[in-house]
């Protein structure tokens, strides 16, 4: 494994901030290199956590690469020499959880014939790595907690409690502060969980890496496809660099392969029909008119006022707006907009 202290290390081992899954091993092809300004703290704030043992929570939107910033967390760890666990949580049953993270014992439960080892002894000593940890129940959270403050648990069925020795990294591409706030997620895990988050930013922030990730992703499908491509066309990298990606970098491998598979030449060309903006609701049409006659900060601001800080839901900020929570959670943090500071605004 690299040394993990430089930074120059660091920029040459990473290639490109994606995860392309191999269609006959699924396993994941793992390279990072950002070339965009946004992309830069990420990078840095993953190398000066990454020798350490403390609990880290990746957000950012659906498909921004939130696994592979987990896997290469582990790789620089000094658990690296075991392998990482993996978990989404939104896969599993809700009863099948506690099995799945604790392990259970035959006859535990209707349809337990043996004994099975759950996914935190599996990881002892290593890294568990739990994604979409905001559709945990709230009885899971509560025996979540107490292994990350105590470091047990017991299987299902078992008395004998059990001792594990797990750094744990956590992801969600929800706003856990909101969930907390509608009593769907505990305060004390959530502030176990984000002792150091890391937020990714969306690949619509990151329009410099647009043509080394569609590069890349091109490189892949030369070898699955068999042919052999020059490049892509300038007008389409200008095109995919305007597209707003709401499917992020998942939507943009999507693109290059369905284009690929498309194009009888060597030099790539995007159908411009694979980058069609969705139509803005009426909602959003009118808060956009408005934005002609002040600053968007201005416009969230508002919004954050009138639903008393709370960003998603019914009667969130983002409803107001016409967007996603996802995208005016990425907003606020640009503006380093405060938005606890309007919860108790006067004119709420």
């Amino acid at each position: 494994m690299a040394p993990s202290g430089s930074a120059s290390t660091l920029a040459d081992t990473v290639r490109s901030l994606t995860a392309v899954h191999h269609h006959d091993t699924q396993n994941l092809d793992v390279g990072i290199v950002s070339r965009s300004p946004a992309l830069q703290d990420v990078l840095t704030r993953l190398e000066r956590v990454a020798p350490i043992d403390t609990t880290v929570l990746i957000t950012g939107e659906t498909g921004t690469g939130k696994e592979l910033i987990a896997r290469e967390l582990h790789r620089r760890s000094r658990r690296a020499g075991r392998p990482l666990v993996a978990v989404n949580l939104a896969a599993i049953p809700e009863p099948l959880v506690a099995s799945e993270l604790f392990g259970h014992e035959q006859g535990a439960f209707t349809g337990a014939i043996q004994r099975r080892i759950g996914r935190f002894e599996l990881a002892d000593r290593s890294t568990l790595f739990l994604d979409e940890i905001g559709e945990l129940s709230l009885d899971m959270q509560v025996a979540l907690l107490r292994i990350i403050q105590e470091g047990e648990f017991e299987r299902l069925g078992a008395s004998q409690t059990r001792r594990v020795d797990v750094r744990l990294i956590a992801a969600t591409n929800r706003s856990l502060e909101d969930a907390v706030e509608a009593h769907r997620f505990r305060e004390d895990l959530y502030y176990r969980l984000s002792v150091f988050p890391i937020h990714l930013p969306p690949l619509r922030e990151r329009g410099d890496d647009i043509p080394a990730l569609a590069e890349y992703f091109l490189q892949q499908l030369t070898v699955r496809l068999g042919r052999r491509f020059t490049g892509i066309e300038p007008v389409s990298l200008e095109q995919l660099q305007a597209f707003s990606w709401p499917g992020n970098i998942r939507q943009l491998q999507n693109v290059i392969e369905h284009s690929a598979i498309l194009s009888d030449q060597p030099l790539l060309r995007i159908p411009p029909s694979l980058l069609v903006e969705k139509r803005p609701s009426v909602a959003l049409a009118s808060k956009l008119d408005a934005a002609l006659h002040g600053s968007e900060q201005q416009m969230i601001e508002q919004a954050l006022a009138a639903a008393r800080g709370r960003v998603s839901g019914p009667t969130g900020a983002a409803a107001s707006l016409g967007i996603p929570a996802s995208t005016l959670e990425s907003k606020i943090k640009r503006f380093n907009i405060d938005k606890l500071r309007f919860r108790s605004h006067p004119d709420a």
